[in-house]
């Protein structure tokens, strides 16, 4: 899996909180690195679920199709 930017941001938040209270803008930015981690794990959750439904019914065409809008979402486009 590639890392997102939130994702890497979001480490970095929880790594200040383990030292110092987080600033009211930092837990801003920590909530909407969760809410964008949220997204991005529902989107390819419901990817994946459809890519086995793809494969149950052996539409290989389709599957690829899904299959190729998994990679944009972890390596292109997309949240």
């Amino acid at each position: 899996m590639a890392l997102k930017p939130f994702h890497n941001r979001l480490a970095e938040l929880w790594t200040i909180e383990q030292r110092r209270k987080l600033t009211d803008d930092e837990v801003k930015e920590m909530v909407h690195c969760l809410h964008a981690n949220a997204s991005y794990c529902w989107r390819m959750a419901g990817l994946e679920d459809l890519s086995f439904i793809a494969y149950t019914v052996n539409d290989t065409e389709w599957q690829r199709d899904i299959c190729s809008e998994i990679q944009a979402l972890q390596f292109g486009r997309g949240i």
